[in-house]
């Protein structure tokens, strides 16, 4: 993959913070309403159950705690920048699989994990600066990227537990946006161009896809699509067919099929 020729994006790390633990207590607040039965059921992802994906979900904020309680890793940059994070996952599937499934074992309450891990995290990245390197497993990155990543990880099983159980439960909208704007951006990554605008409104506008370049008016290649569609398409949950069958897509031009390009996120 060539290197981005852009500037990265900006996410103020306050409001990242803010996002993360708000949407996991969105989470926590659901979990709190499943039954035993519910809890046993089939999550949809793999062989977990419901119980096993809701202990997943706490790993979300308990792997920035426990990189947060390790020495910073003494390099001068970081390994991983956010932009390629999201291609680091897929090689990490079967290690997060045996941890979830250590982690559900060791927690009989739920709820008093959800609330063990936000304390600690509430406790501990308020006061480190976004720049202070994490040694994550894949290696060091920025903490403010990192918690850009949580709402991925939040935002994304938020809607697999949805669909598991039939909840509704709600996204907040900056988590919504910085999971919407990195899985963009990270497509524009993946595919350097400027044939193709992919459109994800209200959250983010990228250009992709080699080719003739537009310079003004409309673009003859456009994607456009809701956040939740859209970061449904870059993790895998769908297919860009289905999508565009069910005009959840709207595809125009010759360039505007991004299905060899998607999922993003293994």
């Amino acid at each position: 993959m060539p290197p981005s020729q852009k500037r990265p994006r900006r996410y103020d790390p306050a409001r990242t913070r803010t996002a993360v633990l708000a949407q996991f207590a969105h989470v926590r607040d659901a979990v709190r309403t499943l039954t035993p039965q519910q809890l046993a059921a089939p999550s949809g992802l793999g062989d977990w159950t419901v119980r096993e994906l809701a202990a997943h979900i706490t790993m979300a904020l308990s792997h920035v705690n426990q990189t947060l309680g390790l020495p910073a890793p003494a390099l001068a940059k970081p390994e991983v920048s956010l932009l390629e994070w999201p291609f680091t996952t897929a090689a990490r599937a079967p290690r997060i699989a045996d941890d979830t499934a250590e982690r559900a074992a060791a927690a009989p309450d739920l709820d008093a994990l959800y609330a063990e891990v936000a304390a600690r995290f509430e406790a501990l990245v308020p006061g480190a600066s976004e720049d202070r390197l994490l040694a994550t497993r894949v290696g060091a990155m920025r903490l403010g990227d990192f918690l850009v990543t949580r709402t991925v990880e939040l935002v994304v099983h938020t809607w697999d537990l949805n669909e598991a159980t039939g909840l509704s439960v709600p996204y907040d909208r900056q988590a919504l946006a910085a999971c919407s704007r990195l899985l963009a951006d990270a497509l524009a990554e993946r595919a350097p161009g400027g044939s193709v605008e992919v459109r994800v409104p209200p959250f983010a506008v990228v250009q992709c896809v080699q080719g003739p370049r537009h310079t003004r008016g409309t673009p003859p290649n456009v994607v456009e699509t809701d956040p939740l569609t859209w970061i449904r398409l870059a993790t895998g949950r769908t297919e860009w067919a289905r999508e565009v069958e069910a005009a959840k897509v709207a595809a125009s031009g010759e360039r505007a099929d991004l299905s060899e390009l998607l999922p993003l996120m293994g």
